[in-house]
């Protein structure tokens, strides 16, 4: 049950990883007027850094079971909660809770505390 919770957890990190940066490239860049090409750009990949982080912890989660080290599982476990709780606090206060975003990333958080 435990692996099923953070290989769940996993898949469901990368799903929430690549609506959010494709909502980022339909919705919130088309929008965005900023003067500087430059810092354009930096927020874009700002922006987008998180998207990749999110996938590599996705994957982690997933691979988590197969290694064999209990340390190497509460250590993967610990960087997700950390990264994508922090994300579903973020989300939840800039949103006022009104984004579907910061219950799927807390889902994720909870499922990854299921597989410790």
């Amino acid at each position: 049950m435990r692996d099923l919770a953070l290989q769940i957890a996993g898949a469901l990190a990368i799903v929430v990883a690549i609506v959010h940066g494709a909502i980022a490239e339909l919705r919130v860049f088309p929008e965005v007027h900023i003067e500087s090409r430059r810092n354009q750009r930096l927020f874009r990949i700002v922006w987008q850094a998180s998207t990749i982080d999110w996938i590599c912890i996705g994957m982690l989660l997933i691979a988590a079971p197969a290694l064999g080290s209990e340390t190497a599982r509460r250590w993967i476990i610990a960087a997700a909660v950390v990264a994508y709780g922090y994300a579903a606090i973020g989300n939840a206060v800039a949103s006022r809770g009104r984004h579907i975003g910061w219950c799927l990333m807390g889902l994720v958080v909870w499922l990854s505390l299921i597989g410790l």
